[in-house]
């Protein structure tokens, strides 16, 4: 079996995330580590760890949707399926984080542009497979070339709230994309809004999710090694306790 990574790292300040979701990481050294672990053995001298070193160790402070992460519906909305509670990543059903991945590839779709039904209709033409029950279907944006830039931020397409509902009617549970949004990217909406005043295109992919429940993954890469289909798609979320969502190292797998 061979095995892909579709996960991006945790990186201290990095330029993908806007200023006000930073990550930092304070990476503490082994000749501090030694200095940590004496609080530990009070009586231990310098001499007494190999070459007077101990152990390393990083103080990590980030969001829930930094580097790649499973949104849970409390991230969208209070509410799911017609006024039901909407679950948090900690009651994310299991089941679903492991099953048969599909890849729908857009990324030659320009920056911004809104993926609609009819778009996935024709790429699931093209690539010759129909969907089924609680396959997990990841989107190619265009945007993972932006990676480690602050262009990543609106690079991509994004999901439409009928392309969303159209993968939910095929029971699909989980989908996931390489961009920074499910959504196409804010400051685009965000332009577009200030024009025509037209609320339904905020936000409309994430909140699909009032609708019918679904969970998304954003920031994934390496979708370009994967076929199209006939893989296994791996992505269980870290267990936050009431959280909207939680960091995942989601893989491929495929037989070798």
């Amino acid at each position: 079996m061979r095995i892909i990574d579709l996960s991006v790292s945790l990186e201290d300040g990095t330029p993908c995330d806007p200023p006000s979701m930073p990550t930092t990481i304070d990476y503490r050294d082994h000749r501090q580590g030694a200095e940590h672990m004496r609080q530990f053995f009070p009586v231990a001298k310098e001499s007494d760890l190999p070459k007077g070193l101990g152990w390393a160790i990083e103080y990590v402070s980030l969001t829930t949707h930094s580097g790649t992460h499973l949104d849970a519906p409390w991230h969208y909305h209070p509410t799911m399926d017609g006024g039901k509670p909407a679950r948090t990543i900690d009651q994310a059903p299991l089941e679903w984080c492991f099953s048969d991945g599909v890849v729908l590839d857009f990324s030659q779709k320009p920056n911004g542009y809104k993926v609609l039904a009819a778009d996935i209709e024709a790429e699931l033409k093209r690539i010759g497979y129909r969907l089924k029950p609680l396959d997990i279907v990841v989107i190619r944006s265009g945007a993972e070339t932006a990676w480690g830039s602050a262009d990543y931020l609106s690079a991509g397409c994004g999901m439409s709230r009928e392309a969303t509902l159209y993968l939910l009617e095929q029971g699909v549970k989980i989908v996931g994309t390489d961009a920074w949004s499910w959504d196409r990217p804010l400051s685009l909406i965000a332009e577009e809004f200030e024009k025509t005043r037209d609320a339904s295109i905020i936000w409309e992919g994430h909140f699909a999710g009032i609708e019918k429940e679904y969970y998304h993954m954003e920031k994934l890469t390496n979708l370009g090694l994967l076929p199209p289909f006939g893989f296994k798609l791996s992505c269980f979320p870290i267990k936050i306790k009431n959280a909207s969502a939680g960091w995942c190292r989601a893989v491929a797998l495929l037989d070798a």
